[in-house]
């Protein structure tokens, strides 16, 4: 057996770099259409959209490329080389397997649709029209069961689906992951409904949106969001997006009446920027240096937002800036306030919702999509299903389609199936990643409550962060706290903190 050369090593990496500089120039144009684009450049950028991911794809299916993938295939011969080169050649190898089976023409068509789709979304919604959307849903459908017919050998039609957002996950193992929380939260739920009720009244006001977003830089920049390789900028639909390690960019939108959708939202973003302004500088621009899976990604964003962002010692720091900011809360005590921003109510919309509920949102969304994928469920008939899950789940049921089916952008600016699940896998590792920093470095929260937030940034990069995407999900998890996946540190965690607002005994 041939050894493999530098030189190889160096070919394999200019190709890989040159795939991702073109779907980075796309995700340039996805961030502008999301952000600056005029409504005129719709039709335009979607053709454009399209070409970049024809191109991009083409090449990561091009017979040198797997050439150099079997010549460097020595590199993983032995599982337990963790080398940058060895993961570099296994998680291309990956890629390369994947990519091979999905034909460039379908990429193009893909992202051709979903352009516009998008765009039809950010009118349609504010005008609460799902008779807009639903025949480009209905495509979007299609599209998404194609997708997933060029993978055959799998056990659920959305299997590849998810695989594709969380590598080595099933539907078969997310329901099951799904049914174990869900034993678990129900009760929890019910516990609380059942109990006194937090008045959160202090934060019903008129919140400037300057102001607003002010203080949010403010708090994230202290965070550790670097704004020498990042920015942020209003959308409809907040997001990060990373174009290389220098220029990792955030979004946000701002309700003047609600102060925690855009702080609370900023806070979100800069968790998923940090993890990648975190990753190797070594790994720059190859195809593993970005974050592991959008479970991975999601822990780290809802880490920071609610395990960090909405506990007692973040704002036992920042209360008092807060108060200067918005005079309102001049005479809102600190406890009042913090019990308010963590108040447990069955609400409609899922990126409004708190901790203990926000998981049965994604549960309805996941089984939704899995009915369409199935054929069971028509998405003519998807709002009436949405109402009726909202009702069953939840106690409540939307009047109207903005505030229903129409409120998330994912199944309008993605494939359906496969997106909603990293959400809830985002929050047990949150809690699991979060346990294991202060339990190896116990100074922690009281670090939080002074503003002090090296301590865990930096555990996070050393432990997660610089990792990147060089090993599967499950081995992150595994690498990071000793453990795989399991709900009992994100149970606890929602036990401890709510039980005492709550006074559940």
């Amino acid at each position: 057996m041939r050894v493999p050369m530098e030189n190889e090593l160096e070919q394999l990496k200019t190709r890989l770099t040159e795939i991702h500089d073109l779907q980075s120039a796309a995700a340039v144009l996805d961030w502008d259409q999301a952000t600056y684009m005029p409504s005129g450049g719709a039709e335009s950028r979607g053709r454009q959209l399209a070409t970049l991911a024809r191109i991009a794809h083409e090449r990561s299916v091009d017979d040198a490329l797997g050439k150099l993938l079997e010549t460097l295939s020595p590199l993983t011969s032995t599982p337990t080389n963790t080398s940058t080169d060895a993961s570099l050649v296994r998680m291309a190898r990956r890629d390369y397997e994947r990519a091979t089976k999905i034909p460039p023409a379908f990429t193009s068509r893909l992202y051709d649709h979903m352009s516009k789709s998008y765009n039809a979304w950010t009118e349609a919604r504010p005008a609460n029209d799902f008779a807009r959307m639903q025949p480009i849903l209905e495509k979007t459908l299609d599209l998404s069961r194609e997708m997933a017919s060029f993978f055959p050998a799998t056990g659920h039609i959305a299997d590849p689906l998810i695989d594709a957002s969380d590598p080595g996950m099933s539907a078969t193992s997310v329901r099951a992951l799904f049914t174990e929380l869900r034993r678990e939260l129900v009760p929890l739920v019910e516990a609380i409904a059942s109990s006194k009720q937090i008045d959160d009244t202090c934060l019903q006001g008129n919140f400037p949106e300057a102001v607003q977003l002010a203080f949010g830089e403010k708090v994230v920049r202290q965070l550790g969001y670097d704004f020498t390789r990042g920015r942020q900028d209003k959308t409809h639909h907040p997001f990060m997006t990373r174009f290389a390690l220098g220029d990792v960019r955030i979004t946000t939108r701002v309700n003047e009446k609600d102060l925690g959708d855009a702080l609370f939202g900023t806070i979100h973003e800069s968790g998923h920027a940090m993890y990648e302004q975190g990753t190797a500088k070594v790994l720059d621009g190859l195809p593993i240096g970005q974050g592991a899976s959008a479970g991975v990604h999601e822990s780290q964003s809802r880490l920071w937002e609610n395990l960090v962002g909405r506990s007692l010692a973040f704002w036992t720091h920042f209360y008092p800036a807060l108060q200067e900011a918005f005079p309102s809360f001049r005479t809102v005590p600190l406890k009042t306030f913090y019990a308010a921003i963590n108040k447990v109510e069955r609400s409609l919309v899922r990126v409004d919702a708190d901790e203990v509920t926000y998981n049965l949102h994604v549960m309805i969304r996941f089984d939704l999509e899995l009915e369409m994928l199935e054929g069971k469920l028509a998405v003519r008939d998807l709002p009436e299903a949405w109402r009726a899950r909202y009702k069953a789940d939840l106690g409540v049921s939307s009047p109207d389609d903005k505030n229903g089916v129409l409120q998330d952008v994912h199944w309008y600016s993605s494939p359906i199936g496969g997106t909603f699940q990293g959400y809830t896998i985002g929050n047990i590792f949150a809690a699991q990643a979060f346990a294991s920093a202060i339990k190896a470095q116990p100074s922690i929260p009281s670090d939080i409550a002074a503003g002090n937030f090296a301590p865990l940034r930096g555990w996070l990069t050393e432990h997660l962060y610089k990792h990147g995407r060089c090993y599967l999900p499950e081995e992150v998890m595994k690498l990071a706290t000793g453990a795989p996946l399991h709900i009992a540190p994100y149970m606890n965690y929602l036990r401890t903190k709510y039980s005492e607002l709550y006074n559940l005994g």
